[in-house]
């Protein structure tokens, strides 16, 4: 079992590091090949570390090294050795990749710099976190922040990211600011579908008088895994007292599922209360059946 679950440790191991290798050379490709020479802004650590670069003309892999190690010995007390570890070798890589590995410049077309620089940074910053690091490291800040002084995570990276499209409006102007902004947007956004995943799930719950129709169909023709709380329902205003015992249904769909689940409990029982909820991460249980040949 020891032996097993060491090849397990290992597997994942080089699975995690290959992932983060994919992601430094992804973030490389950014900024090598579309935004810096084309004087293109992102928001983050890597944004701030290009506004410098363009405004002070120092080495990007040095600044960018030098403002994610503060954030990165943070990390260690707030996330752990193991986080440190990696974030430190893969900031690290990164540099060594900025300084020496060669990448031509693609396009100076500003769209296409903002829409494909934003999706490679994005791409890579979502694969460090999938394999358990921070290529950028603002959300460790915004963490730390947000323990001193009490703002949301969002609220802080949404306050860093002002300061830096400012500065940029101001240094660069207004309309390498919109450039930088969508850039910023595609960034986030393609990070959203990495780190969640394309099938994104959502949790569904159902109360219906019909049951026992809409379970039936959940698992017999969905193939989908449902869990059953007792509950009651009724408690109208106008008969308060009267109320009846039934089955509160909750599975679990991707979102590209969600529209045909509700037209079927809707054909079912037009009277049928639903609500849903994304759902970041699963594992285990029934999420989607294969066919077996």
């Amino acid at each position: 079992m020891t032996t097993t679950n060491s090849k397990i440790q290992l597997q994942d191991s080089v699975k995690d590091y290959l992932t983060v290798l994919v992601g430094i050379l992804s973030i490389n490709f950014a900024l090598k090949g579309l935004l810096a020479p084309n004087h293109f802004f992102d928001g983050g650590v890597t944004g701030l570390s290009l506004l410098l670069h363009e405004k002070y003309h120092w080495n990007i892999a040095y600044v960018i090294f030098a403002l994610n190690l503060p954030l990165i010995a943070v990390g260690y007390k707030l996330v752990g050795k193991t986080f440190f570890v990696k974030t430190t070798l893969a900031v690290l890589v990164l540099g060594m990749c900025l300084l020496w590995l060669p990448v031509p410049v693609v396009t100076h077309d500003k769209l296409i710099i903002s829409a494909f620089g934003g999706f490679f940074i994005g791409l890579g910053v979502g694969l460090g976190m999938r394999g358990g690091c921070a290529l950028d490291g603002i959300e460790v800040l915004a963490v730390y922040t947000g323990r001193k002084i009490g703002f949301t995570m969002s609220e802080i990276i949404l306050g860093l990211n002002i300061i830096i499209f400012s500065i940029a409006a101001i240094f660069f102007g207004l309309e390498t600011a919109f450039y930088s902004m969508l850039t910023y947007f595609v960034a986030s956004r393609t990070i959203a579908y990495v780190v969640d995943g394309i099938q994104e799930f959502t949790g569904v719950t159902i109360i219906s008088s019909k049951s026992e129709e809409i379970k039936a169909y959940l698992v017999l023709q969905m193939e989908k895994g449902i869990t059953i709380y007792k509950g009651e329902r009724g408690f109208m205003k106008d008969s308060f007292e009267v109320s009846a015992d039934c089955d509160i249904i909750f599975t679990v769909v991707t979102r590209l599922e969600v529209r045909r689940l509700k037209a079927i409990v809707h054909e079912i029982d037009p009277k049928a209360f639903m609500f849903s909820s994304s759902i970041k991460e699963t594992a285990g249980g029934i999420l989607k059946r294969k066919n077996e040949h």
